[in-house]
């Protein structure tokens, strides 16, 4: 892992840029989650719509806290055997939190990412917006050239690195035992 390049993307981050950036399966597309013209260009560049939402990941439970409610200790021990991992949890949110990240729920899509990149990323800037490198209806960016065909320049760094070896993106759960993906 180059630290040159992840001060980069860090700072990219950081100065309400949109990152580009390799994750466990897809590359991603991502921001401050704090910044509301970061996220809007995200959803611009994928023409998605804001109702449904988008994800946290981070590199701890710790970085979550200001995002999502308490947890209880069955939810905790519910969750905890799968991060960090492929699984995202949706999960009760801040009232706070912007609907361009919960869409038109009360809850946040989150997970602790156990790719390396991200985590040192995370471990740098807090959690990060991330959603797939794709406009919506095409298949996800397997690549950086592929992120850069779909998007051109407009992600503000390409934070070079390599997919996690996942075939799959994050399988989605709830605290109810539904599966989303």
């Amino acid at each position: 892992m180059n630290s040159w390049h992840l001060a980069r993307a860090a700072r990219c981050v950081r100065s309400g840029g949109v990152l580009a950036y390799p994750t466990e399966a897809v590359w991603g597309l991502g921001c401050d989650p704090a910044d509301d013209d970061a996220i809007l260009r995200i959803l611009e560049l994928k023409q998605r719509p804001w109702q449904k939402g988008l994800l946290l990941v981070a590199s701890s439970l710790e970085q979550l806290h200001d995002w999502i409610m308490p947890l209880s200790s069955d939810d905790l021990n519910t969750i905890w055997p799968t991060w960090p991992g492929p699984v995202t949890w949706v999960l009760p949110c801040q009232d706070w939190v912007s609907p361009m990240l919960r869409g038109e729920h009360n809850t946040l899509a989150v997970r602790l990412t156990d790719h390396p990149q991200v985590r040192a990323l995370c471990d740098e800037t807090g959690p990060l917006v991330s959603t797939s490198a794709n406009p919506a209806g095409k298949e996800p960016a397997r690549s950086a050239l592929r992120v850069r065909q779909y998007f051109g320049d407009q992600p503000d760094y390409i934070l070079p690195g390599e997919l996690g070896g996942r075939k799959q993106p994050s399988e989605i759960r709830t605290l109810n035992g539904e599966r989303l993906r």
